[in-house]
């Protein structure tokens, strides 16, 4: 290649970069300003019906109106305005200003009067939000509007919310992977994976860091549950629940976090002139770390701990990269007694974490209906131009 060719590169390099990075700032702007407007609107509708203002059927109205008006207007149908009231009610918590200084500088201020102004539009700038795990008001902003709504109409506890908006803007959930998540109920099984990370890891920090990023149960809905009753007892092998993961690695990558790259299933590791084979072979960027999964159709047995131990002394042996940190081991099982793993898996000096699996057969009702319907879904996200 000549020097000509290599400066070209790198000029081709440099300016996409820059569209890149301008075509993320232009959209990430547009959707602070959607939901700024959306905030106001929303205010705005609050303290005008709520108080009685206007007359019952009033949204509606308004609403018909506006398409009128603006003939091809999308997202302003009576229920999105309704949702827009909804955004601002439950986050009006969050809405701060100094009242004495808004009153002088701005009279016509929503927060003074029931009057719509650019003034109430922009107020949700001066939200407080509070420093919850690093959720910062930029990752407020970062999330669409739908992915807002599901998480009010899912979720009631504050916290849980901002644990879902923080992942949203940190993994880029889409709508469908958000309401995955959320049927997972991936706040309840956060850091608590039993593990003995702390002991094993020469560094607390990147122990912490993987108790964060493996949960203690995952929800494999994608798994064939027919071809697993279809099967003898005898016949019933981890080989069937490695082949529905590997048809469906995407899922479970998703299901896992996006961090993780699949390797390889069966990885033959060849040392010493034994063969042995790992059922899932991954790596984590953010550890920096090949992981070991091992799939166990049953529940949790002690012999597994061994088993992986001896699989990572030859990871880190015979296949770690110099700069990569020491191989991570997890046993995905049916089932487990979680004090019983905990006592016995700090006694192993490789590190280690057991987790459960959930296939649709094994899901309540209750998390069946929280499933996202694909046909329900297409409809939400086609719905009246929110997305």
């Amino acid at each position: 290649m000549t020097e000509m060719n290599k400066n070209y590169d790198k000029a081709v390099s440099a300016i996409k970069a820059a569209i890149l990075q301008s075509q993320y700032e232009a959209a990430r702007s547009v959707n602070e300003k959607q939901l700024m407007l959306y905030y106001g609107i929303g205010k705005y509708i609050s303290l005008n019906s709520r108080k009685g203002f206007w007359g019952k059927g009033a949204i509606d109205t308004i609403s018909e109106r506006l398409q009128k008006e603006l003939p091809g207007l999308r997202g302003f149908s009576a229920r999105n305005l309704k949702y827009m009231r909804k955004f601002y009610e439950e986050w009006m918590c969050l809405d701060y200003v100094d009242q004495d200084e808004l009153s002088k500088n701005h009279p016509n201020s929503a927060l003074t009067s029931a009057k719509l102004t650019s003034e109430s539009v922009s107020l949700i700038r001066h939200l407080q939000v509070p420093n919850y795990e690093g959720i910062s008001v930029e990752e407020f902003f970062e999330i669409g509007f739908t992915q807002h709504r599901i998480i009010l109409e899912k979720i009631k506890n504050i916290d849980e919310r901002f644990y879902y908006i923080r992942e949203c803007a940190k993994q880029k959930f889409t709508v469908e992977t958000l309401l995955n998540h959320i049927a997972a109920d991936d706040f309840h099984h956060r850091a608590q994976l039993p593990n003995n990370f702390l002991q094993t890891m020469s560094s607390a920090q990147q122990a912490l860091r993987a108790i964060n990023v493996f949960k203690d149960e995952y929800l494999l809905d994608f798994i064939n549950v027919e071809e697993l009753n279809s099967r003898d007892d005898a016949d019933i092998d981890e080989r069937v629940l490695e082949n529905a993961i590997i048809h469906n690695v995407k899922n479970f990558i998703l299901t896992f976090g996006k961090d993780f790259a699949f390797i390889r299933n069966q990885y033959h590791l060849d040392a010493f002139g034994v063969d042995q084979y790992i059922d899932l072979l991954f790596f984590n960027r953010s550890l920096n770390c090949l992981v070991a999964v091992e799939l166990k159709k049953g529940p949790f047995k002690t012999a597994y701990l061994g088993q992986l131990s001896g699989y990572l002394s030859i990871l880190d042996g015979f296949e770690k990269k110099p700069h990569e940190n020491p191989s991570i081991g997890l046993i995905l099982c049916k089932d487990m007694e979680k004090s019983f793993v905990d006592y016995v898996i700090r006694d192993f000096d490789k590190p280690m974490g057991v987790a459960t699996y959930k296939t649709s057969k094994d899901m309540s009702e209750e998390l069946k209906k929280a499933l996202p319907d694909i046909e329900i879904l297409k409809k939400l996200l086609e719905s009246d131009g929110m997305i």
